[in-house]
């Protein structure tokens, strides 16, 4: 379904003040207008909060290779049996320098799961930097197109003030005459004044937007901000809820890094077991021995060899509580995968019942209510011209064109939001998995 709004041709006049205003509102103009998808790009590429989020990954990136080593071996130098009479090397035959080295060797499969465990976290990392690149390029989509309603909000407003310009010079033409009454005169004065109060509080509204999306780009907050004048006005039609809830079950990030944190509470699991397996140590001790034996012969050196295990046997104070407490946590983890499902189908649905109002609305804009109204405006303006409609209804009209006006460029820019709300709830980043 496609959807763009006709607009009625201005005067000559009407095309000069809107020129000579859009020129007023923005200095920078011959600079290139920044598109969405430059905006996305340049966030997704300098935002200071992303790249922070990307270096813990590649931090974490590193933990597995370290839990899967084994402990570094343990260099140990004794001097064993020295008599303290004499402090002699040589007066006792048991007197040894001892050099040895022992290693630790945990129980069959502890590295690995250790291991394992650091991988799922990594993994939940990168998840979640994918899932904050969605959170940004959306945040930046919605802020754009904030920007872009309030510069259609400000032409509207541009093209009304010469409208109402020129009705105050039919009004003061029909009171000079004397065909017309000067309450007209001061009414239209009064609207225009309104109009310009309109024009500042829009100005500040896109002030402030645009401080909002140099922010996210990481740029000067005082750094101009231009857009296009025009956009593609067309509405596609996205796939059936039921469709994205499946896609979004698939690809959204945030349930992909809940799931690698199950995963990882289920490796705890798996190594808390293996916590009643007993850990090892393994060495060999070399024993210098410097003098003679009683025979003359010089004393032989020492050799040695070193085993030794830990003994769970307090298993129930220590094993089977640690079991317990990592099979908590799993069934926490898998509460808080259900939950954020429950989330992502309700982000899912709600955008696109907000994209379907929007898309609507800007319909029914578009098709009946502008077009009436303009229609309005004229036959207004020609009764009026004649005598036969008073200058409060011309006014009337006029304002209420005015609105409808801006009410579409609101309900388009709203439609586009929740589009970008809708790609971010599906996890994909390009949405072009969102269309049939």
């Amino acid at each position: 379904m496609y959807f763009q709004l006709q607009c009625r041709i201005p005067s000559l006049r009407q095309l000069s003040l809107l020129c000579l205003f859009t020129l007023g509102i923005s200095t920078a103009q011959a600079a290139e207008p920044l598109s969405l998808d430059g905006a996305v790009t340049t966030a997704l590429s300098t935002n200071p909060g992303l790249a922070a989020i990307e270096a813990r990954v590649e931090a974490l990136a590193e933990i597995p290779d370290q839990f899967e080593a084994l402990p570094d071996p343990v260099l140990s130098v004794n001097l064993l049996n020295l008599p303290l009479d004499s402090f002699s090397f040589t007066q006792e035959g048991m007197t040894q320098l001892q050099v040895g080295i022992v290693q630790a060797l945990p129980f069959p499969g502890k590295l690995a799961l250790r291991s394992q465990v650091a991988q799922h976290q990594v993994g939940a990392a990168e998840a979640d930097v994918a899932e904050r690149r969605l959170q940004l390029a959306r945040d930046v989509k919605t802020v754009w197109w904030n920007i872009f309603y309030l510069d259609r909000a400000l032409e509207v407003i541009a093209r009304n003030q010469v409208l109402l310009k020129q009705f105050v010079n039919v009004a003061e033409t029909r009171y000079t005459v004397g065909r017309g009454q000067q309450q007209d005169v001061l009414l239209a004065q009064l609207e225009l004044s309104k109009l310009s109060d309109s024009m500042i509080r829009v100005e500040n509204r896109r002030e402030n937007e645009a401080v909002r999306l140099n922010l996210l780009m990481n740029r000067p907050a005082a750094d101009s901000v231009q857009l296009p004048h025009e956009v593609d006005e067309r509405l596609r039609e996205p796939s059936s809820s039921e469709v994205l809830l499946e896609r979004a079950k698939a690809t959204r990030p945030k349930l992909q890094a809940q799931t690698e944190r199950m995963s990882a509470a289920r490796s705890r699991i798996d190594l808390e077991k293996k916590g009643y397996a007993p850990n090892f140590k393994v060495g060999a001790m070399y024993g210098l021995r410097g003098g003679s034996n009683p025979d003359g012969s010089s004393r032989s050196d020492f050799g040695s060899i070193v085993f030794s295990m830990n003994l769970p046997i307090y298993t129930g104070s220590k094993q089977d509580r640690a079991v317990d407490q990592r099979n908590a946590e799993w069934i926490q983890q898998k509460y808080q995968l259900h939950d954020q499902q429950n989330q992502v189908a309700s982000q899912v649905q709600q955008a696109i019942t907000d994209y379907h109002r929007g898309s609507e609305q800007t319909q029914l804009f578009q098709q009946e209510i502008i077009p009436l109204a303009r229609q309005t405006v004229d036959a207004m303006l020609a009764g009026y011209q004649v005598g036969k409609v008073d200058f409060l209804s011309l006014i009337r009209a006029q304002t209420t064109l005015y609105d409808y006006e801006t009410q579409y460029w609101k309900a388009l820019s709203a439609a586009n939001q929740a589009m970008a709300r809708l790609v971010a709830a599906v996890g994909d980043l390009n949405g072009e998995a969102i269309y049939e």
